[in-house]
C-alpha cells in the first residue's frame, strides 16, 4: 500500500490521461503501480473526531444505510488498489447484508486515487449520477483486472462503463471535466493532510482508524462492540 503526499503529485498525469481517453487507443501503462504489497490490518492509536470526519467535503458523500445507524464507516479507497477490490469481493457483501441493510451501519466510500487511472474510474462513477455512483464503483472493483491492469486501460474502462449506459461521448466529456477532477483531488488531499490517510484501503469506524483489507470476522470484531448499548 502506498500513496504520494499530495493529489498534485498523484494526479499530475491528468492532461495526458485526457488525451489518451480522447484517442481511446493509447496506453497509460507506467502511470500507475500494478497491485500493492500484502497488507495486514492494524489499529491506529489516534482516531478522528466524528464531527470532523463528517464535515462537508469537496464532493458530497453518497452513503449506504440509515442516517441514524449507530455505526458509521468511512472508507478511503483507490480504484486501482487490489486490496480495495478484494475487500469488495470478500467482505463488503456480508457487511451490506448483515449491517448496512439492517440499519446498523452507515457506509461511505470516499475517493483516494493513487494514480491518474484511479481518478478516471472515480470520475466516471460520479458522472453517472448519484443513483448509479456506488453501483459503478462496485462494478469497477469487480472487473478491476479487466480494465485497470490491461495494455489499454482507458479504452477498457470506456467499454466497461458503456454497459451502464454511458456513451463514448459522455465518457470523454467526463474525463475532461476539470472541476470534477479538482474536487476529487481535494477529497484526496483533505484525507491525507487532515486525517492522516496514507494508504488504501483506510477505514474510519466511528472515527477509529483502521488500515488494510479486512475479512468479515475482523470487521465484525470492530463493529459488534459498538452496537452494544
Amino acid at each position: 500500500m502506498r500513496s504520494p503526499k499530495s493529489a498534485k503529485t498523484v494526479l499530475r498525469g491528468h492532461r495526458g490521461l485526457l488525451e489518451t481517453a480522447a484517442a481511446t487507443a493509447l496506453t497509460i501503462a507506467g502511470l500507475f503501480v500494478i497491485g500493492n504489497p500484502p497488507a495486514s490490518v492494524r489499529a491506529e492509536a489516534a482516531g478522528v473526531p466524528v464531527n470532523e470526519l463528517m464535515a462537508a467535503e469537496a464532493l458530497p458523500d453518497i452513503a449506504l444505510g440509515s442516517s441514524s445507524a449507530p455505526v458509521t464507516i468511512v472508507e478511503y479507497a483507490s480504484m486501482t488498489c487490489s486490496h480495495c477490490a478484494a475487500f469488495y469481493a470478500t467482505t463488503f457483501p456480508e457487511l451490506k447484508s448483515k449491517y448496512i441493510d439492517t440499519g446498523k451501519v452507515r457506509f461511505i466510500l470516499r475517493e483516494f486515487p493513487l494514480d491518474p487511472l484511479a481518478a478516471a474510474g472515480f470520475m466516471v462513477a460520479r458522472c453517472a449520477g448519484d443513483d448509479k455512483r456506488n453501483a459503478i464503483v462496485e462494478l469497477l472493483f469487480a472487473q478491476q483486472k479487466n480494465w485497470a491492469f490491461t495494455d489499454k486501460p482507458v479504452e477498457a474502462l470506456a467499454n466497461l462503463v458503456k454497459q451502464t449506459g454511458m456513451s463514448q461521448t459522455s465518457f470523454e466529456a467526463c474525463l475532461k471535466n476539470q472541476d470534477l477532477y479538482n474536487k476529487i483531488a481535494k477529497v484526496h488531499d483533505q484525507a491525507a493532510e487532515k486525517f492522516g490517510v496514507n494508504a488504501t484501503p483506510t477505514f474510519f469506524i466511528n472515527g477509529k482508524k483502521q488500515n488494510g483489507e479486512m475479512n468479515p470476522d475482523a470487521l465484525a470484531k470492530l463493529i459488534d462492540p459498538m452496537l452494544k448499548g
